[in-house]
């Protein structure tokens, strides 16, 4: 049996209609959140700045290493053909930090595939595979 990860972004459901729906995800200093899949293209806004790193399923490093702005925006196409792989994230800074995660359920993804992530450059990415 194939094992399967949470669809559930964030740790709280901040707004939900039948169009978008809107996670919260606070993480204190060393905090993590667990290994979770994408299903839907969506939006991360990190209203404050922030450090994190990240770790996909089957990574034995936290490979993925983001500092961000004030204001970073991340949107990402998940596409189609199936959810992004599992991945976690933990807080690496000395202050907690929350960001939100739009989900747009509402309307079929317009690719097949994941595409790379696209931002408004207000971070640093130092990571091994850029595409999402």
């Amino acid at each position: 049996m194939e094992a399967t990860y949470p669809s559930a972004p964030g740790d709280t459901l901040v707004f939900e209609n039948d169009r978008v729906r809107v996670w919260s995800m606070t993480l204190e200093p060393g905090g993590m959140f667990d290994f979770h899949q994408h299903h839907y293209d969506h939006v991360i806004l990190w209203p404050d700045s922030g450090q994190a790193v990240g770790q996909d399923l089957g990574d034995p490093n936290w490979g993925i290493s983001l500092a961000v702005e004030l204001g970073f925006v991340l949107f990402q196409t998940v596409g189609t053909a199936e959810p992004l792989n599992p991945h976690r994230i933990r807080n690496v800074g000395d202050k907690a930090v929350t960001h939100y995660i739009i989900e747009l359920i509402s309307e079929r993804s317009p690719s097949g595939t994941h595409l790379p992530r696209e931002t408004n450059g207000r971070e640093t990415f130092l990571d091994e595979n850029s595409g999402g």
